[in-house]
């Protein structure tokens, strides 16, 4: 797919020819021209059937309550998500230590969200790139507090966004959100800049050499393929370098400031 992604940047976007193609890739041209037409296997969003609603529900108002006077605690004497599971099953609770493990990590993640550096190159062109990134919330649904994902767009020149709620971080959102912020942005940038979550990068690669390298997941080169746009990735956990001159799309990348 990577192959494909390439053959497709270079002819539609980048304006060369088949043949120079074929040449500096070591590719027939034969098989050049199947992939300057290629765009199969697109991934689609599809809506899935309402769930009901779990059993956390009705013990949600007192989880976050106990929570937030944890808050005020020593370290020490906080309650762990375990301890706070058995809690909640002597009050009642019956449903699985998991569903409140996540809902413990959302609402810390809501109420004390981290800090990240980042840097930003000081113009871009327009249309050159957009940021994307995703950001936990908190929302009262139907009187209920839930913990909801909410995809972030940026255009690095406009500085124009687009933001969409979703109930989780999957790919089938990531996939849905980037059809919608096209759609409602009207139109296509060239680069997209992205941070290193598990839907999109499936192994960040030391290279002493080269630097870190990532393999994207297969599904969202596809994704990448049919808008034809250049994928670039933050480096973890550390401040981020001017782009690569080389086309590749697994060369370390730089990121733009994520709000």
């Amino acid at each position: 797919m990577e192959t494909i992604a390439k053959v497709r940047m270079r002819y539609h976007r980048d304006k060369e020819s088949i043949s120079r193609i074929a040449r500096k890739m070591n590719l027939s041209r034969a098989t050049v021209r199947k992939y300057v037409d290629y765009d199969e296997d697109v991934p689609k969003y599809s809506k899935r059937k309402p769930r009901p609603r779990p059993q956390l529900g009705a013990f949600e108002a007192t989880l976050q309550q106990w929570l937030e006077t944890d808050a005020h605690l020593p370290r020490k004497q906080k309650r762990t998500a375990r301890r706070l599971f058995e809690g909640l099953q002597k009050a009642g609770y019956q449903g699985a230590y998991d569903s409140v493990q996540r809902w413990v990590r959302a609402w810390k993640a809501t109420a004390r969200p981290g800090l990240h550096k980042a840097f930003i190159p000081l113009s871009f062109r327009p249309g050159e790139a957009y940021q994307f990134d995703w950001s936990s919330e908190t929302v009262i649904l139907g009187g209920v507090t839930t913990a909801i994902k909410v995809a972030h767009f940026r255009l690095t020149y406009s500085r124009m966004s687009f933001v969409r709620a979703y109930p989780r971080e999957t790919q089938e959102m990531v996939f849905a959100a980037h059809q919608e912020a096209f759609l409602a942005l009207g139109g296509v940038p060239e680069r997209g800049i992205y941070d290193n979550p598990k839907t999109i990068v499936d192994v960040v690669l030391n290279r002493p050499i080269k630097g870190k390298e990532r393999t994207f997941n297969h599904r969202f080169l596809a994704l990448m393929n049919h808008y034809l746009i250049r994928p670039t990735a933050c480096t973890v956990a550390a401040g981020c370098r001017a782009p690569s001159k080389s086309p590749d799309m697994t060369a370390d990348a730089f990121c733009g400031s994520f709000w």
